[in-house]
């Protein structure tokens, strides 16, 4: 099936999509890698500029350029999703993050925790950075650029018809991936 989703999006919404739709997102999502990820997790909830349970989480390290005061996405491919299996557990039960955007493999850990909240791991095609950023309508803000850097800072877009996306695992704790070998 296919679907286009408005973030924030619903727990009935994301229940009725399954491992293998492709989904569509419009509205707001945010940028978080490793360090976004453990600077989040340190702080308080209210001390957090944003609310991510309204937004998708994009693990992506974006390439940026300012220009007329103004930031402009160059590129946004995703990350490999993997590295943040260790921190998605808790970052998921902290901010109720109901769609993750990667790329690859992610583990039992987040699966468990995706179907317990329900919530959705999607994958974005590797090595098309420039197809996300033309999704990209506007960059709304981005926190934490001093401290982390570029591709680490936390950056909150604005997005219509980002995708396509494949669900590639469901809140029903179907997996595109459970049919491959040796992945953890």
């Amino acid at each position: 099936m296919e679907y286009h989703l408005k973030l924030p999006v619903s727990e009935k919404e994301i229940e009725k999509l399954h491992a293998g739709d492709i989904i569509y997102l419009t509205g707001k999502i945010f940028t978080a890698r490793d360090e976004t990820h453990q600077l989040m997790l340190k702080k308080n909830i209210n001390n957090i500029p944003f609310n991510p349970s309204e937004m998708a989480l994009f693990y992506c390290g974006p390439l940026m350029k300012k220009e007329n005061n103004k930031w402009l996405v160059l590129s946004a491919g995703p990350t490999t999703s993997s590295r943040m299996e260790i921190f998605e557990s808790k970052f998921i039960e902290k901010f109720d993050v109901k769609i993750i955007i990667g790329k690859g493999h992610m583990g039992k850990k987040t699966e468990k925790t995706l179907s317990k909240h329900k919530g959705v791991y999607v994958i974005f095609t590797g090595g098309a950075g420039a197809l996300a950023a033309d999704k990209v309508k506007e960059v709304l803000d981005v926190h934490w650029l001093k401290e982390l850097g570029m591709t680490e800072a936390a950056w909150i877009f604005k997005v219509k018809e980002f995708g396509p996306l494949v669900v590639a695992i469901d809140s029903h704790r179907g997996s595109i991936f459970k049919n491959l070998k040796n992945l953890t």
